[in-house]
This record gives C-alpha cells, structure tokens and sequence, in this order.
C-alpha cells in the first residue's frame, strides 16, 4: 500500500510553546489518520521532525509499504534524503530516528512543498498548540479537553534515550550475528557470484566449521539461511553445534547479477564497459537480466522486519551474502547506499549489528575472522 504523509509543526517563540500535526493520505487522496500533540517548549525543526516521526508512525501502523513525505520544511527534506547534514546537535536523535523509520519502507520519497499545499499539517499543530494553551491535549476530530496523568506524560513528549551503545538500552535488543558463506570454487577465481548455485569447497567447508565453533557459545535461538547451497552449508555447521534446525529466509540470497554471472570483473568490463560504469556509479542500475543492489535491498529490510519480528529480544545466525550482509550493515549505520563500495567482508567472517526497538540499531563488530587463522 502507498500513502503520503504531510507533516508539519511549529513554535511560538522558537524556541517557545510547540506542537506538530500529521495527516496520512491514500493514493485516492482519502484521510486515513490524523496525529497532533503539543510539545512542550521546543523550536520549529524539532516540531517539524516530531510530526514527520509521528506521521511515519502512523503509516507504518496502516502497514504501508511505500510512502511519499511531503513537507514545507525544505531542512528536513533535504537531511532525512541525506542530501545536507544534520548539523545540529539537537535535531540529530530525531533524524535518525525519522531515517530508520523511512528503511522500513520499501520506498520512500521525501519532497519540499509551499506552504500553502500543507494547510492541513499546519491546522493540525496549531490545533495541537491551542490546546496545550489551555491545558488540554488535542485529540482525533480537533476535540480537546482536560489532560489525565496519561495525556500530561505524552504532552511533555520527552524524547527517547538515543541508544548508542554504552548506554543503558530500555529493552534487550534483536542480536543478528551475520556470517558470510564458506569458500567456492567462484570466490577462488574472483568470479561473480550471485543466484549461481556452487557448493563450498574442502576449504569452505573447514572454514564453515571453523565459523560454527566460534559461535558455539553464543546463545542463538536460531540459524537463518539463504537458500543458495553456498549459505545452507555453512548454517548447516552452525546448526548441529547450536542443536537447532536450519530456517530458510529467501530475502537474504545474494543479488542477482544476471548475464555477468560466472564472470571475473575484467571479463565484465571488456564485454560490458558502458553498463559496469553505470553499475558502478549508481546502486540502482542492475547488471544486464540482473538486479540493482537498490533491489536487493528492499527485499534484504523486508527479511530483517521478519526476523525481527519473530526473534524479538534474541540472538539469532544470519547465514548470508556479501550484498545483503554490507546492505544490513549500511542500515545498522544510516549510512548511504554508495557506502557498499566502500565495504570489505572476508569470506566466512562475522559481524555482530544489534537492532533496538527503541532506538538506533548498533554495530558492534564487522568482518571478524581470526577463528579462521588455521583453515588453510
């Protein structure tokens, strides 16, 4: 389902009394939800980003799987589609939060808009600041009345903690341990590997074992796999030491990479050079017959949403992919598409990336290998 999502907020005084409004819209241009709240003292950029959080919120409740955000603040335009940095100390929880809230879409666009085309993201807030005036908290309609103790605590609106690690985590966070498959006679040659299907070598086979003795102790309630024999072989190590089956989740299968499937990178360039440019300079551009890493991607978050909405609070084994381990990382990270160029995953190494459902997610280790020193 698509839904856009107008957002809006403001402040008497900036800072000063503060409040947002958000509205989600069918694609048929029908009012689906409607959130305002006053928040407390606050500026207009923090209003505006709490109604942009609050709007996305709503939609992801809808179950949307794309949205179109639509703002007159051209501020937060610009840094949720990180095109300008967010400089401010202040504004820097609330766009990571709003930027983790916009991955689990499986697209978004975010675009400036005049004022006058968000009057009624605007009405919201003001209604919202009318009625934390007088004491009151906005409610559904534009009714208002007394605040309870519940509506007091959300009129504060105090911001989440911003977990980053060394701090104390409200809740125990998802802990996916993502390991890359074993050696194949592909990798060897430096080939392009993708839905091909070879098996591990004795070598990928010794450094799967190597990878499942090192994760003997850590406490996985569950092995997830692609279903590429590479990745199976590998989680089957890891299973019979943790004494639990295989899970096969179709999302984490390498990217397809179509007519370049098999081969060597110089072999792509002499035969392919215009299409490698471009598949190189953008992460939307898919090999020919093949898939863009911007498509691997969605299917890669759609895949992490269910594991964690089925291993919530738990450890599980990630048996994957080059792609969609550096593409789970760049999500734990916020970090941009082009950031898969800059990555390097040995063969059967292991990253650690904690996700939170309070907070930012957290990579704690990335391409762990020295479990392998001894796999010749």
């Amino acid at each position: 389902m698509r839904v856009a999502v107008e957002a809006d907020g403001g402040s008497r005084g900036n800072p000063g009394p503060a409040g947002y409004g958000a509205v989600v819209v069918s694609s048929s241009g029908e009012v689906l939800v409607e959130r305002a709240a006053g928040i407390g003292s606050a500026t207009n950029n923090v209003a505006e980003y709490s109604g942009l959080i609050a709007g996305l919120k709503a939609a992801l409740e809808l179950g949307a799987s794309e949205v179109d955000v639509r703002m007159d603040s051209k501020l937060v335009v610009e840094q949720v589609s990180g095109r300008w940095q967010v400089k401010n100390e202040g504004l820097r929880p609330l766009a990571r939060e709003a930027v983790q809230l916009l991955s689990r879409f499986d697209r978004f666009t975010a675009t400036w808009i005049p004022r006058e085309k968000n009057k009624h993201a605007d009405r919201l807030a003001n209604e919202a600041m009318d009625a934390a005036a007088k004491g009151h908290v906005w409610k559904p309609g534009g009714d208002t009345g007394p605040a309870d103790a519940a509506d007091r605590w959300l009129e504060k609106n105090e911001p989440k903690p911003v977990l980053v690690g060394w701090q104390d985590p409200g809740a125990a966070p998802t802990t996916t341990l993502l390991l890359r498959h074993g050696q194949t006679p592909l990798s060897i040659e430096k080939r392009f590997s993708g839905v091909g299907d070879p098996a591990l070598t004795q070598v990928g086979l010794a450094q799967a074992a190597a990878a499942a003795e090192r994760l003997r102790d850590s406490g996985a309630a569950a092995v997830i796999a692609s279903p590429l024999t590479r990745a199976q072989q590998t989680a089957a190590a890891v299973a019979t030491v943790l004494g639990v089956d295989v899970r096969t989740e179709p999302g984490f299968q390498e990217t397809d990479f179509g007519d370049w499937e098999g081969c060597t990178f110089g072999e792509v360039r002499a035969k392919w050079p215009a299409e490698m440019d471009a598949w190189l300079s953008s992460t939307s551009v898919a090999p020919p017959n093949g898939e863009s890493f911007d498509d691997t991607a969605r299917r890669v978050r759609q895949a992490r949403d269910r594991v964690l909405a089925a291993f919530g609070g738990q450890t599980v084994v990630v048996v994957s992919h080059v792609t969609p381990i550096k593409t789970l990382l760049r999500m734990a990270l916020d970090a941009p598409p082009s950031a898969l160029y800059r990555m390097h995953l040995d063969l059967a190494c292991l990253s650690n990336v904690q996700w939170f459902a309070d907070g930012p997610a957290v990579v704690r280790s990335m391409n762990e290998t020295h479990y392998l020193t001894a796999v010749q």
